[in-house]
């Protein structure tokens, strides 16, 4: 995938458009969160699945946004770096450093592997 299809994903996520973002995976994603019990995270497997996740971050977050973006390709991996902000239900801001690493078959995007720098939400000032 090349650097300008990944900013057009990532401004796909920004704009919150579910059926541009979701046109990029294959019907067998899968997606390891930031957070579960898991070493992992949590897993989230199949593009039904992944699209709820995403509507439901959304929906929870709707002011979300991956600001900051850079993106690196390496064989059928791409990593990338952004700023994931958003503000939770509770009205505290999350601002945080993230990683992706997305990993590709046939132009689309088969896993996504999500790491974020975690802080304690804070309240704006």
């Amino acid at each position: 995938m090349t650097n300008q299809e990944m900013l057009n994903l990532f401004d796909a996520f920004n704009r919150h458009d579910i059926n541009e973002v979701m046109s990029y995976f294959d019907d067998d994603i899968v997606f390891e969160t930031v957070a579960g019990n898991e070493a992992y995270g949590s897993r989230i497997v199949g593009h039904q699945a992944v699209k709820a996740r995403f509507e439901e971050t959304w929906g929870t977050m709707p002011d979300v946004q991956w600001i900051n973006g850079h993106h690196y390709s390496a064989g059928d991996r791409v990593i990338s770096e952004c700023t994931f902000v958003a503000t939770q239900p509770d009205g505290k801001r999350i601002e945080a450093d993230s990683l992706d690493i997305f990993t590709f078959r046939d132009g689309k995007i088969i896993g996504k592997r999500a790491f974020r720098k975690q802080r304690p939400p804070f309240d704006p000032a």
